[in-house]
């Protein structure tokens, strides 16, 4: 079967603030999604992809930063250690860099394409790019690691979304000007 672009989801699309529904098997929906969202993901010359970015509510990531592609299903976080700070974009929210304080290091456990359990140990940059797409299964944006004063800029400086700031602060819905 033949690989296709995928349509990105743009912030502030409903799917992105879902949290996913966990894969009870690989079957063959699976391995054309993860084909897709790995040749998706680099046709946008990204580093990760998670499927809500796809519009898909399933726990699914793909990441490769020059080392070769990893996919998962279900992943989860085993194990954490270290920090560091770095800026992050997201093909979900173009244009847009927020720096971030995340584990330097991380063991991280999923499905593999074949339906196995595998155990995936990542530093840097790869520690990184998988915790950014495991937020993303959670319904969790770069732009919800931001300060209050950061979000207010934000969406001031992106009126098309400004009122979806108001869900993630929990204040009445009010208009900025």
């Amino acid at each position: 079967m033949e690989e296709k672009i995928l349509k990105i989801k743009r912030y502030p699309d409903a799917v992105l603030r879902k949290r996913c529904v966990k894969i009870e098997k690989i079957t063959p929906q699976e391995l054309a999604l993860f084909k897709d969202m790995l040749f998706t993901m680099r046709a946008f010359k990204g580093i990760g992809l998670a499927a809500p970015q796809v519009g898909k509510a399933c726990q699914i990531i793909v990441a490769d930063i020059g080392d070769g592609p990893i996919k998962l299903a279900n992943p989860r976080v085993l194990k954490k250690r270290g920090e560091d700070r770095m800026a992050e974009g997201c093909l979900s929210i173009p244009n847009v860099d927020v720096t971030i304080k995340r584990s330097f290091e991380v063991l991280v456990e999923g499905l593999n394409e074949k339906g196995e359990l595998v155990e995936v140990k990542a530093k840097g940059l790869l520690a990184r790019v998988l915790l950014h797409e495991i937020d993303h299964l959670r319904g969790r944006l770069i732009i919800d690691h931001l300060g209050l004063l950061e979000k207010m800029r934000f969406f001031k400086t992106n009126r098309k979304t400004r009122n979806s700031l108001i869900p993630s602060l929990n204040l009445p819905k009010i208009p900025f000007y």
